[in-house]
């Protein structure tokens, strides 16, 4: 268990505790913090996870506590979800294909295990009365680079026929199914849209920016920046974005609605790996390619995305406590012993204070 959410009542969610959540894609980046956190305030978790994009090691201290057990089986699989569906109080449904680069490589996998699965736990949600959080992406916005998007801003999608396109398309579609399951079966649905999220345990594998800037610097390797770096991204702490989560989880009114989950701070992804080579003192460089060189030709980028998360303010209590810096400390802590065989490893960064008060949020 991370040893962040191993502060019991230091910086996490107090709830009730002694419930039982079954968390969807339990073992990927953001879930098994998530099962770190809840089994840390005293709930009991099912993880459901088919292990294709996350891992096992994952969850390996929190299997130890006695709290957690351990699903493999896929969103699709009707009958492991209505089980575990069956035995749980609350869901939430992270389990998702992702990334940029999977996306555009396989589109059609993309669609159907985000829109199958989506409808597959909610339906198993609806039927049992759990109250389910749905995770949606900030990619819903498409093309729009305004300034702090709201929830019921307009989203402007690219040409279906792009494959940029498809997992924005996929979670447009749970988020409007989401919304049909609450106003046609009374379901107690929410989604969740997370901006950028980063932290400890967040691979590579889909072409993620920071943890590709941070291995490449610690190999001193050159930093990739795919287009001319001046794109933008609101990184968000895995740890706030857990905080959000519980709390929406463990609110009596965010039935029905949508939820912004990110920081609002713009950063430029030129600065992010000018940031990364300084931290690390590393000896790379920044070399850019193209677009279509990486991703092939078609692809669509996009300018900048700024959360407005006045609504998930409101409802909780929310407010981000953790910087891109503190991210790209946290990767060092965790990523550095891996990359280098002499290095000493650094002591850990003590959690910010206000993190760590003890308060609800």
């Amino acid at each position: 268990m991370h040893p962040f959410w191993s502060r019991r009542k230091r910086g996490l969610v107090e709830g009730n505790g002694g419930g039982r959540v079954l968390v969807t894609g339990g073992a990927g980046f953001i879930g098994s913090h998530l099962v770190d956190a809840l089994a840390a305030r005293g709930d009991s978790v099912i993880v459901l996870d088919d292990l294709s994009a996350g891992s096992r090691e994952n969850l390996i201290d929190a299997l130890r506590t006695g709290r957690v057990e351990l699903v493999e089986a896929a969103t699709q699989d009707a009958e492991a979800v209505e089980d575990c569906m069956r035995r749980a109080d609350a869901c939430v449904h992270l389990a998702a294909a992702l990334g940029v680069e999977n996306v555009v490589d396989n589109p059609l996998e993309t669609l159907l295990a985000n829109v199958r699965g989506a409808d597959v736990i909610m339906a198993a949600a609806a039927r049992h009365a759990r109250k389910l959080l749905f995770a949606s992406s900030s990619e819903v916005y498409g093309k729009q680079s305004g300034e702090a998007l709201t929830e019921l801003d307009d989203c402007t999608i690219g040409a279906p026929s792009r494959s940029r396109w498809s997992y924005a398309i996929a979670k447009q579609f749970g988020e409007s199914l989401a919304h049909a399951y609450v106003q046609c079966e009374g379901a107690d649905i929410a989604a969740v849209r997370f901006f950028n999220v980063v932290g400890p345990r967040q691979s590579t594998a889909y072409g993620m920016v920071l943890p590709r800037f941070m291995d490449q610097a610690l190999a001193n390797e050159p930093l990739t920046i795919y287009g001319d770096g001046s794109q933008t991204r609101c990184f968000t702490s895995v740890y706030d974005a857990v905080r959000a989560v519980m709390g929406l989880l463990d609110s009596d009114s965010a039935a029905g609605a949508t939820y912004n989950i990110g920081s609002s701070t713009p950063v430029r992804i030129d600065d992010l790996a000018a940031r990364v080579i300084k931290r690390s003192r590393s000896r790379s460089r920044t070399i850019c390619v193209p677009y279509a060189r990486a991703y092939g030709s078609g692809y669509e980028e996009l300018g900048r995305r700024i959360p407005d998360t006045t609504a998930l303010r409101e409802c909780t209590g929310w407010s981000a406590l953790y910087t891109v810096d503190d991210m790209i400390g946290e990767l060092l802590d965790t990523r550095r012993p891996a990359q280098t065989d002499h290095q000493p490893a650094r002591r850990r960064r003590r959690a910010p204070a206000q993190a760590l008060a003890g308060s609800r949020l």
